[in-house]
């Protein structure tokens, strides 16, 4: 190799190392690492009070950045794609499920991957356009991704991204924390990854004490799957602490586990079970708390190609564990065909005993 050949590629080398021992030191010195509880702002309080028999309306839908829809995929998940293909397809996504959640009617809404103006989601607010949308609600938001830069996959990078979980309510929230859920990836894995937590929201029940609502989103690729046990267990001790406590608890959200009473070889697919799916420990549950889950309607789709019933990989992650004070009345998946997120929203009706 000549000289000055050998001495341009050195330079490049070193060039190349020093944009990423940069990269590295900016993304460590701007880590999100928010404490293990934070106080979260309420918009639009409202002030009726929830009360003990009256039927509950609760509904939970991950809307995959309003940039997962049926012709998309995703290179986590074997895809190749990381973001949604335009702003418009971004809008058109978010318009579609704002106008389902607004015709849902539902009491309480738990919602997952909801962006800010991030990359993914061509620097669309969400956020601000569900709140608009249902301005008739209490809300509560809870960041759970913050990273300046993504960095892969190479060729398009995700880029930057904040996004996190959205809970509404018709009814007063007394108090909203943000709670961290433990575990997290070594460096510098971690510095792109999400920062894993749950919204804590609780509501005065009128002759009673409180509903702690739960908004959950665990874990779906960590390595061996030991993140998602140490957040299942936390969990677990929360939710038992609270019902000791003499309080009803619903959790619900994206559990990234097959849940209780559902079972994907029951769902017609010629694609292959993706890695990361697991369903949840034996042991898990608490004594008496109960699954509302539909099994006959999967929630989550694989995102290793664009959604073809019958061929993806589809099963049911999403779903609500309740305590043994809350009555089950109806569980209902909700068929969307996958159109505007890779996930299908699922409501329940409750009653507080």
């Amino acid at each position: 190799m000549p000289g000055k050949t050998r001495h341009w590629l050195l330079r490049l080398s070193g060039l190349t190392l020093l944009a990423v021992a940069l990269y590295l030191a900016f993304m460590t010195v701007s880590d999100y690492r928010p404490g293990e509880a934070l106080e979260l702002g309420i918009e639009r309080n409202r002030a009726e009070i929830l009360s003990k028999g009256m039927p509950l309306s609760v509904l939970t839908f991950n809307i995959g950045y309003c940039g997962l829809d049926a012709a998309e995929d995703f290179f986590m998940d074997g895809g190749r794609r990381s973001r949604s293909r335009s702003r418009r397809q971004t809008l058109l996504n978010l318009e579609r499920i704002a106008s389902f959640l607004t015709g849902s009617r539902a009491d309480l809404l738990l919602l997952q991957e909801v962006d800010r103006r991030a990359s993914r989601s061509h620097r669309v607010d969400e956020s601000a356009r569900l709140r608009h949308d249902l301005g008739s609600y209490a809300s509560v938001f809870a960041l759970n991704y913050n990273v300046p830069w993504v960095p892969v996959p190479l060729l398009r990078p995700m880029g930057a991204v904040k996004s996190g979980l959205l809970t509404f309510s018709r009814f007063k929230v007394r108090s909203a924390l943000r709670c961290r859920f433990p575990g997290r990836e070594g460096w510098p894995r971690q510095l792109a990854e999400l920062d894993r937590c749950y919204i804590e929201t609780r509501l005065p029940v009128r002759g009673g004490k409180e509903l702690v609502l739960l908004n959950v989103h665990l874990s779906a690729f960590d390595r061996g799957g030991r993140i998602r046990k140490m957040q299942l267990a936390h969990l677990r001790k929360r939710m038992m602490a609270e019902y000791a406590a003499g309080r009803h608890v619903i959790a619900g959200g994206d559990w990234n586990h097959g849940l209780p009473g559902s079972d994907p070889r029951r769902f017609k697919a010629t694609a292959e079970r993706p890695g990361w799916y697991e369903t949840l420990p034996d042991g898990f549950t608490p004594p008496g708390f109960v699954w509302a889950v539909d099994g006959a309607m999967p929630s989550i789709r694989g995102t290793a190609a664009p959604y073809r019933a019958g061929i993806n990989f589809v099963a049911v992650i999403d779903g609500f564990l309740v305590s043994p004070n809350v009555e089950i009345l109806e569980v209902n998946g909700r068929d969307l065909a996958f159109n505007n997120s890779d996930h299908n929203p699922v409501a329940a009706v409750f009653v507080l005993k």
